[in-house]
C-alpha cells in the first residue's frame, strides 16, 4: 500500500520555514566537528585550530557547492535567478564543496604554518561521516534518487516502511541511491578509523577517504536520474571521480616514494608544509 511522504519542512513559522535538509546537514557539520576537533587535540594541535578553519570553510564551502551546481545547471538558473539562493530546496554538489574546502585548507594551513596533509587526515573520517549523515538531507527532499522500480523490489530490500514510502514520487517507486551512498560512507568511515590504528604515511588517510569516496560515487552516480552532466552521455560526477580516483593514487605512490614522510600519529610537525 502506497504511504504518505514525509514532511521536508521540519518548523513551520509563517515567513519562516526550517527545512530538515538544512537541519540534517548541520547534524553531520556538528558530528564532524566533535570528532576533528578531539582527534586534533590527541594528535597536539592547538585547541581551536578546526574551529577557526570552519568559520572559513564552512560558508566558503557551502557557496562553492551551490555555485558548482549553478554553473552545470546555467540554462535554468539563468532563467530564474531566484532560485540561485533557495538551497533548502536541495541543489548543493558535493564536489563543489570539497574543492573549496580544499583550498580553503590549503590557504589556512599556510596562514597557521601547519602541515596541510596533517589536518585533512584529521578531517577525513569526519568529513565522510558528514557525508553520510548529509544524504539524509536528500531523502527528506526526495531527490538524488535513482531510476524507477516496483514497491516489492524496495521491499525484498527489507527496507523499513518509511524508506520505501519516501521513495514513492510522483506515482511511481525509486532506487534509494541517496541510502547506497550512505551506507558505503559509514562502511568507508569505520575504514578510516581502523586505518588510524595502521598508522599510516601524513597524507594517506586522507588519500584513502578520496578514493573511497570516489569508488562509491562512480557507480552509485550511475543510477541517478538528476545527475549533472558534461555531454549527453558523461555524467560530471563520474569523470570526477574517476579523476580523482587516479590523482589520488599517483599522489599515494609518488609521496610514498619521494619523500621521507612522517606517520599519522607523529608528534605535530608545524612549519613543514609539504609534509
Amino acid at each position: 500500500m502506497d504511504g504518505y511522504p514525509l514532511n521536508p519542512i521540519a518548523l513551520d513559522l509563517g515567513p519562516i520555514q526550517v527545512h530538515w535538509y538544512g537541519i540534517i546537514i548541520g547534524i553531520g557539520i556538528a558530528f564532524g566537528f566533535y570528532l576533528a576537533s578531539k582527534e586534533a587535540d590527541r594528535l597536539g594541535l592547538q585547541k581551536d585550530t578546526f574551529a577557526d578553519l570552519l568559520i572559513w570553510a564552512i560558508p566558503i564551502a557551502l557557496i562553492s557547492a551551490r555555485l558548482y551546481y549553478v554553473f552545470f545547471q546555467w540554462e535554468y538558473y539563468s532563467a530564474n535567478p531566484g532560485a540561485i539562493i533557495q538551497i533548502w530546496n536541495g541543489g548543493i554538489a558535493i564536489h563543489g564543496a570539497l574543492i573549496g574546502s580544499v583550498i580553503t585548507t590549503i590557504i589556512f594551513a599556510r596562514k597557521r604554518n601547519i602541515s596541510f596533509w596533517k589536518i585533512v587526515d584529521i578531517a577525513a573520517p569526519s568529513i565522510i561521516l558528514g557525508q553520510a549523515i548529509g544524504r539524509w538531507g536528500n531523502f527528506m527532499n526526495q531527490e538524488a534518487h535513482g531510476g524507477e522500480v516496483t514497491r516489492s523490489f524496495l521491499e525484498n530490500m527489507h527496507l523499513p516502511e518509511f524508506i520505501v514510502n519516501q521513495m514513492y514520487i510522483d506515482g511511481s517507486y525509486y532506487h534509494p541511491t541517496f541510502l547506497y551512498e550512505s551506507v558505503w560512507n559509514i562502511i568507508g568511515f569505520v575504514l578510516l578509523l581502523l586505518l588510524r590504528k595502521v598508522n599510516l604515511k601524513r597524507g594517506e588517510l586522507f588519500l584513502t577517504y578520496v578514493i573511497w569516496y570516489s569508488i562509491g560515487r562512480l557507480f552509485i552516480e550511475g543510477l541517478r536520474t538528476d545527475s549533472l552532466m558534461l555531454t549527453d552521455f558523461l555524467r560530471i560526477a563520474q569523470v570526477l571521480s574517476l579523476s580523482l580516483i587516479v590523482i589520488a593514487i599517483v599522489l599515494l605512490i609518488y609521496r610514498r616514494f619521494t619523500y621521507n614522510l612522517p606517520r599519522y600519529n607523529d608528534p605535530s610537525n608545524e612549519g613543514k608544509i609539504a609534509s
